[in-house]
């Protein structure tokens, strides 16, 4: 018998939303990882709100938004909500009732930039690691560090003498303007749409950008990435950063560490400060004048970590391809530091259920 197209249009529903995942999808797991991060982060949280006045979106359920945002590559806020309004699924993980009204996309950007002053990016996934069943997952001995660029929100058109001098673009939505002849630095010249991106260029022959710089310390065991940090974009970044994220890993440890990196962390005074830290600079050596001699290129371990070193790019590639990392759409380095560190977090959370499930 054929079964009526018609539809009556259900006044009640009496399926629970819980009812309607799948048990083993995939977000399950995912989602009791999230959850006992963000409990651990409730005294946090209290300290950014005051105990009188309107309630605001609860800062749990952001920070669940913003990873579905990473996950399913959704462009913007303003997309984030629309689908949020109709998708069980993104309700069920966020915490949204059926009957729920969803948030208006600008004060959910609003919200979230309370999250910035008090780091809770990092926070979050220092708690995330600190789970007891990702915990024996992570290796506290070698680890790996690179960065990578990330372009910023800017037009090169925007790039602009800081005097106020040369030529502006045409008038219109898209207006021409000739670059040709005309000397640009960041010592000379700022972006008017973003002040704090520089302008950047990867190698010699590719071409300038107005970016920042994301960095990673990974850990060598199953490749998580243990510290995420952003900065302005120079030669110096990478270093600079790398230091600090070992700092943070292992503050004033007396253990021998291992720090596998590319040939851009082959100097001397970086390889020093390594030691300095008790740390074995596992750094890919120069054709010349390399700071890495045969006392530490001979050994097993140096070339193990040369191979694991580069894992680290699975972590770029998919924040830049997935979590829309390649070209970020916030302004400001806080802004930009928030949305790497966020995709650095949903990437290892993507890896957890398979990863625990294997050592179960």
């Amino acid at each position: 018998m054929r079964g009526s197209d018609q539809q009556s249009g259900d006044l009640f529903s009496y399926v629970d939303i819980e009812a309607r995942v799948p048990v083993r999808h995939p977000l399950r797991a995912i989602r009791t990882i999230v959850n006992e991060g963000l409990a651990s982060l409730d005294a946090e949280f209290d300290k950014l709100y005051a105990d009188t006045g309107r309630d605001s979106i609860p800062p749990e359920r952001l920070l669940r938004a913003a990873l579905l945002q990473a996950f399913f590559s959704i462009r913007s806020e303003r997309l984030l909500m629309e689908q949020l309004n109709y998708n069980l699924l993104y309700r069920w993980f966020v915490g949204l009732g059926v009957d729920e009204a969803v948030w208006d996309h600008s004060v959910f950007s609003k919200n979230r930039d309370r999250l910035l002053e008090a780091d809770v990016a990092a926070k979050f996934l220092s708690a995330v690691l600190a789970n007891p069943q990702v915990k024996p997952l992570l290796s506290d001995e070698h680890f790996s560090v690179d960065g990578t660029l990330i372009e910023a929100w800017a037009s090169m058109k925007s790039f602009r003498a800081k005097d106020g001098g040369g030529e502006p673009p045409s008038a219109g939505r898209n207006g021409e303007r000739n670059f040709h002849a005309e000397p640009r630095s960041n010592t000379t010249h700022a972006s008017t749409t973003d002040p704090q991106a520089k302008l950047y260029k990867k190698g010699k022959g590719k071409e300038a950008k107005l970016c920042f710089m994301g960095h990673a310390l990974m850990e060598n065991r199953h490749g998580l990435v243990v510290q995420a940090a952003t900065s302005q974009a120079d030669g110096h970044a990478e270093r600079k950063a790398a230091l600090e994220m070992i700092d943070r890993q292992a503050p004033g440890t007396s253990n021998r560490l291992t720090l596998g990196a590319d040939k851009a962390y082959d100097a001397r005074e970086f390889v020093a400060d390594l030691r300095h830290k008790c740390v074995t600079p596992h750094v890919a050596q120069k054709a010349r004048s390399s700071a890495i001699d045969g006392r530490t290129a001979r050994h097993v371990g140096y070339a193990v970590s040369q191979r694991k070193r580069k894992l680290v790019e699975e972590a770029f590639g998919w924040a830049k391809t997935i979590a829309g990392c390649a070209k970020v759409k916030v302004r400001g380095l806080a802004r930009v530091g928030f949305q790497f560190t966020l995709a650095m977090t949903a990437y290892n959370l993507i890896r957890l259920p398979k990863l625990i499930g294997e050592t179960a």
